[in-house]
């Protein structure tokens, strides 16, 4: 049975006492129906009768979904259509200012997450949920699919003194829960005042993949383009804090990784040696166009999924690091900051969420 969106029956769910209030609303490429209606049309379409549109909020990679790469901040503009602010929530400001929540009453989020603690849209919505408890806001939250299931989680608990903006709050690396349910946590745990609600999802269940909702997959970052990026991302994404390529720059990123110097033969026979359960690794080539070692060949190798409710994400990437260090660890590198608004730990320690011995050993 297909799931249903809030979006898709937003005017049934709009609380009655809410007809006619001033809204903001925080939304990105991947804020869509399951028609693949922009979630700012059905607004647009409401504006006036059900609600007062007031103001766009839009996190990394920019309202339109247009910025590349981890910290290409864009500026607040115009909507040119509307007439209303569209506000940058990647840039001068990561939490909006007074300025910005003055006229509005609620402000409704509607995120396209992917399970991974290292998406910061949810941070952005964390730190939504602080300026609106402190400047009286309310906030309403569109609940959608864990596309990666609701089911596993992996990797360690964010230790809350590396706090930056890829963990703001206490939770695992593959927390297995929705944007409605870190929503609710934050509130539970971080900011009890906020006046928070929650549009349900219809028809799902916890350990649906995204290609069992039967939803369309609409890319909420640009380098997420399908499910499968979604699937390695949760351990795929520490090489971030390296000097390999994370495949950035291909039509494969996050699934194929590499550099100049590794010997791609025996990286993949060393890989396949751990038996690492539900994935095989393939040695491959490839010469990114954009970030590291652009136009150079990378040697390594591409993840393929075979089973990927046994796949363990994490501890995979933790594995691939582990033995690129030991193949060739006169020339790896942890990469340095700054990162993601981070200017004195290291990058992989922001992202482990803790010290790098915890999980490395260093």
């Amino acid at each position: 049975m297909r799931v249903e969106l809030p979006l898709d029956h937003l005017r049934e769910l709009w609380p009655e006492k809410l007809h006619g209030a001033r809204i903001g609303a925080l939304l990105h490429s991947a804020s869509v129906s399951s028609h693949l209606e922009h979630a700012s049309q059905i607004l647009e379409r409401h504006n006036g009768d059900l609600l007062r549109l007031c103001a766009f909020f839009g996190p990394q990679h920019g309202f339109l979904g247009q910025t590349q790469d981890n910290m290409v901040e864009w500026q607040s503009y115009e909507h040119p259509r509307l007439g209303i602010p569209v506000y940058s929530l990647y840039g001068e400001h990561r939490e909006p200012t007074a300025e910005m929540l003055e006229h509005v009453d609620v402000l409704l989020v509607d995120l396209q997450d992917i399970g991974a603690r290292y998406y910061t849209f949810i941070w952005t919505l964390y730190l939504c949920m602080r300026a609106c408890e402190k400047h009286g806001v309310q906030v309403i939250v569109l609940d959608r699919p864990n596309p990666i299931n609701g089911v596993t989680t992996e990797g360690p608990l964010l230790d809350s003194a590396y706090k930056s903006f890829v963990g703001m709050h206490p939770i695992k690396v593959r927390h297995g829960r929705t944007i409605g349910e870190l929503a609710r946590q934050f509130r539970d745990e971080a900011f009890p005042d906020c006046r928070l609600s929650i549009l349900p999802m219809k028809n799902w269940e916890r350990a649906m993949w995204f290609d069992q909702t039967g939803l369309p997959w609409v890319v909420p970052s640009p380098n997420m383009p399908t499910l499968d990026t979604a699937t390695v991302y949760p351990g795929m994404c520490l090489l971030e804090a390296t000097n390999i390529s994370e495949g950035r720059g291909t039509t494969r990123p996050f699934e194929i990784f590499g550099a100049p110097f590794i010997d791609a033969e025996i990286l993949r026979r060393e890989l396949n040696d751990l038996k690492l359960s539900g994935v095989f690794f393939r040695e491959n080539y490839f010469q990114p166009t954009f970030h590291k070692f652009a136009g150079e060949l990378c040697r390594g190798a591409q993840l393929h999924v075979l089973d990927r409710d046994k796949f363990r994400p994490f501890k995979t990437g933790v594995e691939i690091i582990k033995r690129i260090r030991q193949i060739h660890g006169d020339q790896f590198q942890w990469k340095q900051p700054p990162y993601e608004y981070e200017w004195k730990r290291l990058p992989i320690e922001v992202l482990i969420g803790g010290p790098i011995e915890s999980v490395f050993g260093d």
